[in-house]
């Protein structure tokens, strides 16, 4: 794949180019979200198979790399993006995923260090999937203005915070230790009680997972 990543931190971007290069990949490095943006900011951009970014990032180390990431699928409709955070910034793991969620994932920093899971959320993200960080879903559901609680069960919680993870129907049945059945069963009373239209399986299970993240406040986000 031909990769693109924005990252201000010399070692990290280092690093994730060794790795990526490693793994037979094309790597493209930029330090700044305006270098970024004037290099695939053309609407005529040789875009990469997936864009790695980001959230904060000179000058001011805000959101420019998040900034940048929603600019750049404005203009790209469908570029794969995977942005990567120190921390746990809801808000803007909300803004990402306000439109579409299909090729798009966020990942924090500490996950790289999993080199097999971090490797995974990049190819599921560059094939149209949804990767969200474990520990990213884990805050949003506990910060949820309902928590789905008025809404869905406590083993149908578990099911859409796996599928927020991107995880498949089979991955969801051997996390959880029970058959596929049952967890065809839960992911279509979830798409019900959420009252989402009648679409492909995989259309349907993205608007359940943004669905879930509308839910959530944008009060108490970390700085």
């Amino acid at each position: 794949m031909r990769i693109v990543i924005a990252e201000d931190s010399v070692l990290l971007l280092d690093g994730l180019t060794r790795l990526l290069t490693a793994e037979g990949h094309t790597v493209t490095g930029y330090r700044t979200a305006d270098e970024l943006v004037a290099v695939l900011g053309d609407p005529a951009a040789d875009l990469p198979d997936v864009l790695v970014t980001d959230v904060r990032m000179p000058p001011t180390h805000t959101d420019e790399g998040l900034r940048a990431a929603v600019h750049l699928r404005g203009l790209h409709p469908g570029l794969p993006v995977l942005v990567l955070s120190q921390y746990v910034e809801q808000r803007y793991a909300r803004e990402l995923f306000a439109s579409d969620a299909r090729g798009l994932g966020y990942v924090l920093k500490d996950r790289v260090a999993d080199v097999d899971d971090f490797l995974a959320a990049l190819a599921r993200v560059a094939t149209g999937g949804t990767a969200l960080d474990p520990e990213v879903v884990a805050q949003v559901l506990a910060r949820s203005r309902r928590s789905l609680s008025d809404v869905l069960s406590p083993r149908e919680r578990e099911v859409i915070a796996l599928m927020a993870e991107g995880r498949s129907n089979a991955a969801i049945a051997d996390r959880l230790v029970v058959g596929a059945a049952a967890v065809e069963k839960h992911v279509t009373s979830i798409l019900t009680k959420l009252d989402l239209p009648p679409d492909s399986d995989d259309h349907r299970r993205v608007l359940a997972v943004l669905r879930w993240l509308e839910d959530t406040p944008t009060n108490g986000a970390r700085p």
